[in-house]
């Protein structure tokens, strides 16, 4: 089925295709500029380090719910060898299969498309079985370093975490900036807090992943207004699962990565940062979250760190 013209009509608002050129493939992440890591940096007082991160492990998130994201599987392919004879150093080596948006990662802006197109207005078939993403892929985000902005939306609704039915509204995002004592502003990387994390880290897999709280079809163009360079959250989806109207799968996804070309993210622990937010009474901070540098990669893990 096609998508219904309410979707359309909010993509013609948020759209960024041209705004920094023809042949941009980095989206809003233009948004960061010197001036904005500068002023970042200078913010940081106590220095106290968050890693956001979760372990990656052969048991992680992933439940099969996505075909093909499958969790890593780890293998030891050399175990105390002495590689240049006997009595030499002896080494130990490891490798990795898994899908590479398995745990904590960003979507690349050719992670989805609609109506045959990806961001820029580029070819869907610019993503190919052999090259992968031929345009805009991951490893075109060279360095994500900004000022981290924590929306704590289940602390600001006085919850631990958002009912699975709870589409998080720009409403949910103000509020969580008046508790924060700070506004969004442009070139910052805002992390959505819905407390779903807490499910996972309970061992609770299943129930992590579905239903799930998540963003909701209204809030790219709160997005979109503020500038914000990317957002990530504390959910397997990202946005709201099952989706908030009937059928309309992923509409967050197409709105955030092929229309204004917004990276997202997800499975970040923010449960700790919260805490800490709460301790040092601010919410904003020096984020640390570059990608690994996959080429034609339509996502990639990252280990983000917040520094206060």
């Amino acid at each position: 089925m096609s998508l219904p013209d309410a979707f359309h009509e909010i993509a013609k608002r948020v759209n960024n295709w041209g705004r920094w050129g023809a042949d941009d493939e980095i989206g809003t992440l233009n948004l960061i500029t010197d001036e904005v890591v500068r002023e970042a940096a200078a913010g940081v007082r106590a220095g106290r380090r968050i890693p956001l991160a979760l372990p990656l492990r052969q048991d992680g998130v992933q439940t099969g719910m996505i075909p093909g994201r499958v969790n890593p599987l780890h293998a030891m392919v050399q175990i105390n060898q002495e590689i240049f004879g006997p009595g030499t150093v002896a080494c130990s080596d490891d490798a990795v299969t898994m899908g590479l948006q398995a745990g904590t990662h960003w979507d690349a802006l050719p992670h989805v498309s609609h109506s045959g197109r990806l961001y820029n207005g580029r070819p869907a078939g610019t993503v190919t079985a052999h090259g992968g993403a031929g345009f805009a892929g991951m490893a075109t985000a060279r360095h994500i370093v900004s000022r981290g902005v924590l929306l704590d939306v289940a602390r600001a609704r006085g919850v631990e975490r958002l009912d699975g039915a709870h589409a998080v509204t720009p409403e949910d995002l103000e509020a969580a900036e008046e508790l924060a004592g700070t506004r969004v502003r442009a070139g910052d990387i805002v992390l959505v807090r819905t407390g779903q994390m807490g499910l996972y880290l309970a061992g609770d897999r299943h129930g992590y992943a579905h239903p799930s709280p998540g963003l909701s079809i209204r809030t790219p163009e709160w997005f979109h207004a503020r500038d914000a360079a990317a957002v990530a959250n504390d959910t397997l989806t990202f946005e709201i699962f099952p989706p908030e109207i009937e059928d309309l799968w992923l509409a967050v996804h197409a709105l955030h990565l092929v229309e204004m070309g917004m990276p997202q993210g997800q499975n970040w622990n923010l449960e700790k940062l919260s805490t800490a937010c709460g301790q040092e009474e601010r919410y904003a901070f020096l984020l640390a979250a570059t990608p690994e540098p996959f080429v034609g990669a339509t996502g990639a893990p990252v280990a983000p760190v917040a520094v206060l």
